[in-house]
């Protein structure tokens, strides 16, 4: 494999990689959140990041033709989902109207540390859509690249998931002085609720 072949396979996976994962979901908004607030932010990032690159290698191992002949396992992991997510939009519903727990700063209300981490590991793990993105679509795409460019391009995908949640959660602080307001966190969590209650709803239509 050439280095300019090599290069447009990576620049392929990356592209393709960042289409999904920059998708509107329940695990960004609540990088996005956490990033908001200051809180945990490394290790959310990097729980993100890592489970993406276990994902997206499982696929391009083949494992996605694995996953497609046990219909019944990912059946369990979709209900799992729904009941997470509508645990955790109530939650972000209970933050909306309690404006004492929408400070950005590490005062009362702060999550702690295993909260957060704990929370974003079911979200991500807990997401058919993470499997089916990641596992089966990319796995299927990297196929047609052959060995070893199926590996390139799954090295670009998890290009594309390294820089996607670094900037939103590293980047989210410059929008801090917007959330300054208990209204802006408000809208936000509220926005959070009804969007985890779509996510959830269409996990199971």
């Amino acid at each position: 494999m050439t280095p300019a072949a090599a290069f447009a396979t990576l620049l392929t996976g990356l592209g393709a990689g960042a289409s999904l994962i920059v998708a509107i979901g329940a695990q960004n908004a609540y990088v996005l959140r956490q990033g908001l607030r200051r809180e945990h932010v490394l290790p959310i990032v990097l729980i993100c990041i890592v489970s993406d690159a276990i994902l997206i290698a499982a696929g391009v191992a083949g494992i996605g033709a694995l996953i497609k002949a046990a219909p019944l396992a990912l059946e369990i992991v979709r209900w799992a989902g729904f009941a997470f997510l509508i645990l955790y939009a109530a939650f972000a519903a209970q933050r909306a109207f309690r404006p004492e727990h929408l400070q950005a700063s590490n005062g009362a209300g702060a999550t702690t540390l295993l909260a957060a981490v704990a929370t974003c590991v079911a979200l991500t793990w807990l997401n058919p859509h993470v499997y089916l993105d990641t596992v089966l679509l990319l796995g299927s795409l990297s196929a047609a690249h052959g060995d070893p460019g199926r590996w390139v391009f799954g090295a670009g995908a998890v290009l594309a998931s390294i820089l996607w949640f670094g900037m939103l959660g590293f980047g989210a602080r410059y929008l801090a002085p917007v959330f300054a307001r208990p209204i802006a966190w408000r809208i936000l969590d509220g926005a959070i609720a009804v969007l985890m209650v779509v996510l959830a709803v269409l996990l199971v239509v």
